[in-house]
């Protein structure tokens, strides 16, 4: 968490594992967004963690679920930039979630802030996966913005390689909610 001396961090969660995947160029974008005296940054921890197992979260975890665990308790807030899989989130992501979820009572998702983006190839701009995210993530007492951006056809809408101002529009939009969230909480 952020002291006096210390810049406000917002940790980024892309569920989608390829390196120039829809998902991680709007991922960057939040980033981008990121107002001046803010830090930001992807984990790339994601594909390290290994499957949810409560026979392996014990005072020991393994060392990438201790991690991962670190670094969203150091960071302010989180953004999670979600494709949709057959409807829901991927599993890599309800992973992190679940990981950054325990133990109940001190879990370092507990009650973040969190804004949650989605792209998609459909033209529904991953609707289902961000409202998913949404709930998983409120469930697991973390603060979701009930506000999401969503990207529709997103191969074709990054044909360009960039994204619409439009689209940025709203994500700045969104990302500066995000960064005012801490200080209300």
């Amino acid at each position: 968490m952020t002291t006096a001396t210390d810049r406000p961090t917002v940790l980024v969660l892309v569920g989608s594992l390829r390196p120039d995947s829809t998902n991680r160029r709007l991922a960057q974008a939040a980033l981008d967004a990121l107002p001046e005296g803010v830090d930001g940054e992807i984990s790339t921890l994601l594909p390290s963690l290994p499957h949810y197992d409560q026979d392996l979260d014990t005072d020991s975890p393994p060392e990438a679920v201790r991690a991962f665990r670190d670094q969203v308790t150091a960071a302010d807030a989180l953004v999670v930039a979600t494709p949709e899989f057959n409807g829901s989130l991927p599993g890599v992501l309800k992973n992190a979630i679940d990981w950054a979820s325990r133990p109940r009572g001190a879990a370092a998702l507990a009650g973040k802030p969190v804004a949650v983006l989605g792209a998609s190839a459909s033209p529904k701009a991953a609707q289902w996966a961000r409202e998913d995210a949404v709930r998983v993530l409120q469930v697991a007492g973390a603060r979701p913005l009930e506000q999401t951006v969503g990207l529709a056809s997103a191969p074709a809408a990054l044909e360009s390689g960039d994204l619409a101002d439009d689209v940025r529009g709203q994500v700045a939009e969104l990302i500066g909610r995000l960064v005012r969230e801490p200080l209300a909480a």
